[in-house]
């Protein structure tokens, strides 16, 4: 059974981790910029302030993702370069680089959807409390409104937030994203909140600017499969894909998605976090439950779960030796057929991957190409599994894969590359890996011999 007809193929970025320039233009600070210049926060000191220079090499860009023959490109805005203050008063010339880009886009045949937040919080508002206060969530509902109106004929696809699952655990618990605060359970569990609430805020928002926008939210989080398939692992296996209390909740789907989804919180023990999603209000939980026309997942490894002998779901060890990537996470291709299936199967909304792909230790060889051949076989393997997801009743709509180039990659700095095309960061030169070309061909089959 071969993928819909109209399947989306595209790639990914994040602005932050393309751009460059951040304050080029009168743009403002993100707390990413802040973050990245302190000292030890980043791998060999790193940071975004030139990337890969896509401020000024965007079209060098689109260019490939032509040449690719993806249908889309997911891309995030900085609301920090467009919104500097994070008061609503707007940076134009900010804002008129993203009317490039878009139009350059469209010019390309290619349909552009739009991230609104992908962690580019302005550092004014982190000034103000952050993502600790509503007010930002009322500021960002604010700022997915004026996009929405702005773009409305050019437009239709809006991403509200990519991963506040990793916003929270990493920038407010684990402190190593921006702002690299160290809360205690309930100052995250509010940061929780007011991000699911500004993604609730911006729905409402966007709906009202342009009632022909589509709406999806990408999220990210344990996803488990049977390690064998029998009925009673794949039982287990949905079990502890599902399960949160107050030492693992952050880094899953459902505590995100079944308030946005369902308006009510997940069962999540009976420790704070259960006492904490209770203490959340009705008119809190109704801001929160606007249902996105379609879901996005980011999804890259997965564990391995059989049925215990005490009933309960448990992990089993990975066996020595077991395939990681240059980064050392785990390659389970089985997640993207059994993941896709259990968060389908829980929400019934249409769905697409929003993130998929590796990164390798990637160089130019002697003959002036990029080989990547663990790239090949890593989407070859993870693809079939997610054709054999729609083969098994999910609506999937779409995969993109990340990223389109390297690009700076968070704590990691420029220590990874996930690209399908290479980047020289003294030269800022661009050079198609051999995965680039493979893919090239997946898109130009839809699939059909993967």
């Amino acid at each position: 059974m071969a993928l819909r007809e109209d399947f989306v193929w595209g790639a990914a970025s994040s602005a932050y981790q393309i751009e460059g320039y951040s304050t080029a233009d009168s743009g403002g600070k993100s707390i990413w910029d802040t973050f990245s210049h302190q000292p030890g926060n980043i791998f060999e000191n790193g940071n975004g302030d030139v990337a890969c220079n896509s401020y000024h090499r965007y079209s060098e860009d689109i260019a490939h993702l032509k040449e690719l023959g993806v249908s889309a490109y997911r891309f995030s805005t900085s609301w920090a370069r467009i919104d500097p203050n994070g008061d609503g008063c707007w940076n134009r010339k900010g804002l008129a680089y993203y009317d490039r880009l878009v139009d350059a886009l469209i010019a390309a045949g290619i349909t552009p959807w739009m991230t609104l937040y992908h962690w580019e919080l302005p550092q004014a508002l982190e000034d103000q409390g952050g993502w600790q206060s509503v007010a930002t969530a009322q500021a960002f509902g604010r700022f997915a409104g004026m996009m929405a109106e702005h773009f409305s004929n050019r437009v239709k696809r809006y991403i509200t937030l990519n991963e506040p699952q990793c916003s929270v655990g990493l920038g407010y618990a684990s402190g190593i994203h921006a702002p690299g605060k160290r809360l205690d359970l309930a100052g995250q569990f509010t940061c929780w909140k007011h991000l699911l609430m500004a993604h609730g805020l911006a729905a409402a928002a966007i709906r009202n600017a342009d009632n022909q926008a589509l709406i999806g939210f990408a999220s990210t989080g344990n996803l488990c499969y049977p390690l064998v398939e029998t009925q009673e692992n794949i039982d287990a296996a949905r079990e502890a894909s599902f399960t949160a209390h107050d030492n693992q909740w952050t880094f899953t789907h459902h505590m995100a998605l079944d308030p946005i989804c369902k308006g009510t919180f997940p069962p999540c023990g009976a420790g704070q976090l259960a006492r904490l999603a209770q203490e959340v209000t009705d008119e809190e939980r109704s801001i929160i439950h606007q249902i996105p026309d379609f879901l996005c997942f980011n999804i890259y490894n997965g564990w391995g779960v059989i049925r215990g002998a005490d009933g309960s779901p448990e992990y089993v060890r990975r066996y020595d030796g077991f395939p990681r990537t240059a980064l050392k996470w785990p390659i389970t291709p089985e997640v993207m057929d059994w993941g896709l299936r259990f968060l389908y199967q829980r929400y019934g909304i249409v769905c697409s991957i929003s993130e998929n792909g590796l990164s390798c230790n990637d160089r130019i060889y002697l003959d002036g190409k990029v080989h990547d051949a663990d790239r090949i076989d890593f989407l070859h393997r993870y693809l079939r599994s997610m054709k054999r997801a729609a083969e098994n009743g999910v609506e999937l709509e779409g995969y993109f894969h990340w990223a389109l180039t390297d690009n700076f990659e968070w704590h990691s700095g420029y220590g990874e590359r996930f690209g399908l095309v290479f980047v020289d960061y003294p030269t800022q030169d661009r050079l198609p890996k051999d995965s680039f070309y493979w893919y090239q061909r997946v898109i130009s089959t839809n699939g059909r011999d993967l």
